[in-house]
């Protein structure tokens, strides 16, 4: 033990005074005469050198060297661990192992064997016949390849096989069903073809058996329902087709075969056994009614796009008290809604949007205490909005928009303070809107357009930011005073009533406005000068004309100009899902500039500096930064290049010549963590030493006595998005777009691997990946995580992140930001740079759209953007082996999306 001491004394802690098992990771038998386990797990182990030490301790049962940098298994650790009779243990998994997987056939006794999350490679074939006692295999997360092993010891113990995230071909071997004692099976996320062997059901100790993500066909084998322990069963994003078979969920508690090709009806017993909790036979081909014969332990049901047809079944609803999650929308469901879902009391998800019912809405909806999302859209819902939906406290997205609703809207509708959005449009209401919607201070969102209300617009609530639509009603008069406090508003549409007078200036004062549509009024008089970035939409007011744009000029002579980055946001936000809308606006649109007239500069105050501090210690950034020099610049409205929901980009010309990005933060607001200078000092700090080409870190810092400056390298592209849907797109080729693809998954892979903790991104999307040039990417907006507090959020953004498309579906319910949601959010990153599609296009998510045309891999070229596929084929097979990676990202189960580490290899093989 002191000669391996001497290999680890840089990284462990062990005093060679003392005895070895009182040593930190090491375990000993009772009377401390035996090494049993040694743990040396997250210690950024890079050397291999000791393991053939350790293999000296011959009592040694367990060696955990996990979570480090190991790059291979030394061979005589092969050799000399391999006759350690008492090795029960080896865990490896989180290294850097390369290469092909060494033979193990030597270590008679180990049970447990954990490779996972490494970068071994090539096919297996008898690696671990030898082994006599293997209960545990998990190689998942690596990059094997070839059949499905199936020489897995010698006794076949084995219990546990974990292979997913890999490259394995062929079909699910029939050799399996001779291993008994299998416990769980998880091949997901691989290759795999064919069919589910018939014998499945000869597994009669199974508990979990995943098949996810897969090519895998034909019919779910009826012996599945035999097996009386097998409790998960998930098959999702393949190919199976035919009928469900009866009885198979008599002894499961999760089922998951969505996105398949299921159709037929679903067996009258499906829903019913008592052990059961979760189905989702979402995004199938589903025909008939739904049973009505419900279990009580269910907590979600997922039915949603299939073609289900009768009513919502409601004789059992009143007994389903564990219900928090149901979905039947986009179906062909009728009649009434059941007022028994009243009795549903656990519900926090009720989607019934896009199906054909009718009736009242019920007044029962109101006993939905912990509902935070109801959806019933795209119906045919009639009669008054209940006043008892206003007591649903917790209630973030409310869509009841097309249907047939008549009647006022309920004054008490104000009382819902958690409310995000609220769509009403597309039905019959009339009357006023109630004049404490102004109190609304969570609200982003609030479509009122196609109904028939009129009369007085009061105060809007402040921090509305998505839209505010009130087109195609009755109001008149002149366009409201009640309207000018709506400062992070992008959308108004007002079009389609009879408004009169002119259109008032201070609209043009409304920063954040991208589109106004005051189009089919009775306007008159001059349209104002709005921003280039605004689109203003007025036809059809026959007395309204264009204003002359004056000549600009300036001092000296020179002309004074605004240089900004134009981000219009597609009118198909009015249609984004209120999954997406409900974890909003975290840092998500890029801004507009103000088009004041700009003052002279020198008639400009300065920042009143309080502290400035170079955080790099890069030698010629820190003999170019200039603060004063950067004040200067920040304080001139020319110098703006970019503005996002809490920062404004400027560029900084130092006096060198060399352009720097400035980056201000507003200390107004107090979702910024800045009750302490010094703590925020603190954390820049860490962000400071990091050192990564595509991660953009903070070279230095200025506060100020109302704002903080961040100074950056200066990226001239500016940011994916703009390259990739504000120009032509031409530029971006193939090697471009994958060079892309590769610096963003490193930048990630650093920061969800960074040594002093993870960081995570609040908001990852293609605004915010700038480029320095076509091939070097940066991901920016990284220091956001620790000095943003969404808690203390003066608007709407309460415990909410994402840009709208990127927001993984967890969300909704989980509203945390994990490492598995940012590899969401960069899995749609990866899917604009294939097909050339924005997040959102046209309403519908780029990610959904994809998973929805991705059952059948032959048709996975006809998602590819074809002015790129087409090149070459070799730029094609790379961008289909990509396509995969991404399909992966952007999976529905946080869990069955691969690490960052495992993203980047996968990418990084695709060449």
């Amino acid at each position: 033990m002191i000669t391996l001491c001497g290999y680890l004394n840089s990284s462990v802690q062990w005093d060679i005074k003392k005895e070895p098992c009182s040593w930190e990771g090491v375990t000993c038998n009772q009377g401390n005469t035996s090494v049993l386990e040694i743990s040396l797990s997250g210690l950024s182990l890079s050397s291999s050198d000791f393991l053939p030490f350790v293999c000296k301790i011959e009592s040694l049962q367990v060696l955990d060297v996990s979570n480090n940098r190991l790059s291979n298994i030394p061979h005589e650790f092969m050799v000399d661990c391999g006759k350690v009779d008492g090795l029960q243990r080896l865990n490896f998994s989180k290294n850097r192992l390369v290469g092909s997987l060494p033979s193990f056939s030597s270590f008679v006794g180990l049970e447990f064997l954990d490779l996972s999350f490494n970068e071994l490679a090539g096919k297996i074939d008898s690696e671990f016949q030898g082994l006599n006692g293997l209960k545990s295999l998990n190689l998942s997360f690596n990059m094997f390849n070839g059949p499905v092993p199936t020489q897995l010891g010698k006794s076949k113990a084995l219990k546990e096989l974990v292979l997913s995230m890999n490259h394995f071909q062929g079909t699910i071997p029939d050799e399996f069903m001779g291993y008994g004692n299998l416990t769980l099976v998880d091949l997901s996320q691989n290759n795999l073809s064919g069919l589910i062997p018939s014998r499945i059901g000869d597994l009669s100790m199974l508990k979990v058996l995943r098949l996810s993500h897969n090519n895998l066909n034909g019919e779910i084998p009826v012996s599945l329902s035999t097996i009386k322990t097998l409790s998960r069963f998930a098959a999702n994003l393949n190919s199976f087709s035919g009928t469900l078979p009866n009885n198979l969920t008599k002894f499961l508690k999760n089922l998951d075969l969505s996105y398949n090709r299921l159709d037929g009806s679903i067996p009258p017993d499906l829903l019913s056994p008592s052990n059961l909790q979760s189905v989702d036979l979402s995004y199938n081909s589903l025909e008939g009614s739904i049973p009505s014969n419900i279990s009580p332990s269910l907590v979600r049901l997922r039915l949603g796009s299939n073609s289900l047809d009768g009513q919502v079944p409601s004789a059992k609803f009143s007994t389903l008290e564990k219900l928090t999650y149901l979905e039947l929308d986009n179906n062909n469901l009728s009649g009434s809604i059941p007022l028994e879902l009243g009795s549903c009391t656990s519900l926090a998800l009720l989607n019934l949007a896009q199906n054909h019912l009718t009736g009242p809405l019920p007044a029962q909806l109101g006993n939905l205490t912990h509902l935070q999302v109801l959806k019933l859209q795209l119906n045919n819902i009639s009669g008054e909005i209940p006043t008892q939906i206003t007591q649903l406290q917790g209630l973030s997205v409310l869509n009841i928009s097309w249907n047939s609703l008549s009647g006022q809207i309920p004054s008490s509708i104000s009382s819902l303070q958690k409310l995000i959005s609220i769509n009403l449009q597309g039905n019959k209401l009339n009357g006023s809107i109630p004049n404490t919607i102004g109190t609304m201070n969570t609200l982003l969102e609030l479509q009122l357009g196609q109904n028939q209300l009129s009369g007085y617009i009061p105060k809007m609530p402040p921090n509305l930011q998505i839209s505010l639509n009130l087109s195609n009603n009755l109001f008149e008069g002149p366009i409201p005073k009640t309207l000018a406090g709506l400062s992070g508003l992008e959308v108004l549409d007002l079009s389609n009533n009879n408004f009169s007078g002119e259109i008032p200036d201070f609209l043009t004062q409304l920063g954040s406005l991208t589109q106004l549509l005051l189009s089919n009024n009775s306007l008159s008089g001059v349209v104002p000068n709005f921003g280039s970035w605004v689109l203003v939409d007025t036809n059809g007011n026959k007395n309204l004309r264009n204003a002359t744009k004056p000549t600009t000029s300036s001092k000296s002579g020179k002309q004074n100009s605004v240089a900004v980055i134009v981000l219009v946001v597609a009118a198909s936000v009015f249609a984004v899902g209120a999954i997406s809308i409900f974890a909003i606006l975290l840092l998500r649109r890029y801004g507009r500039v103000n088009d004041d007239p700009l003052q002279p500069l020198e008639d400009l105050p300065l920042p009143q500096v309080l502290e400035g501090n170079l955080l790099t210690s890069n030698g010629i950034h820190r003999s170019n930064i200039d603060f004063d020099k950067a004040m200067e610049s920040v304080a001139d409205p020319a110098n703006v290049v970019l503005k996002t929901r809490f920062s404004t980009y400027y560029k900084a010309i130092m006096p060198t010549g060399s352009s720097y990005f400035v980056k201000k933060l507003n200390w107004s607001d107090k979702i910024f963590q800045l009750g302490s200078r010094d703590k925020f000092g603190t954390e820049l700090e860490v962000f400071g030493k990091l050192s990564n080409s595509n991660v953009m870190t903070p070279l230095a810092y200025v506060l100020s006595v109302d704002s903080a400056y961040l100074f950056y390298e200066y990226s001239s592209k500016g940011s994916l998005f703009d390259v990739l849907h504000n120009s032509s797109g031409s530029d971006l080729d193939w090697a471009s777009r994958y060079s892309i693809a590769v610096g963003v998954a490193q930048g990630l892979a650093f920061l969800h691997g960074n040594v002093a903790g993870t960081i995570l991104l609040l908001d990852l999307s293609s605004r915010n990946i700038f480029l320095k040039s076509l091939k070097e990417p940066q991901v920016g907006d990284i220091e956001l995580y620790k000095v943003i507090d969404p808690s203390k959020s003066t608007g709407s953004i309460s415990t909410v992140a994402g840009t709208v498309g990127y927001i993984p579906p967890e969300y909704a319910y989980t509203m945390r930001v994990t490492t598995a949601g940012n590899v969401y959010s960069f899995g749609v990153i990866l899917l604009e740079l294939l097909t050339g599609k924005p997040a959102v296009s046209e309403g519908i998510e780029l990610a959904k759209w994809v998973l929805s045309h991705s059952v059948q891999e032959d048709k996975w070229e006809k998602m590819l953007d074809f002015s790129i596929s087409r090149t070459s084929l070799a730029a094609r097979n790379q961008m289909l082996a990509v396509l995969k990676v991404a399909l992966g990202c952007v999976s529905v189960s946080p869990e069955a999306r691969p690490k960052m580490k495992s993203v980047l290899r996968m990418i990084l093989n695709a060449r």
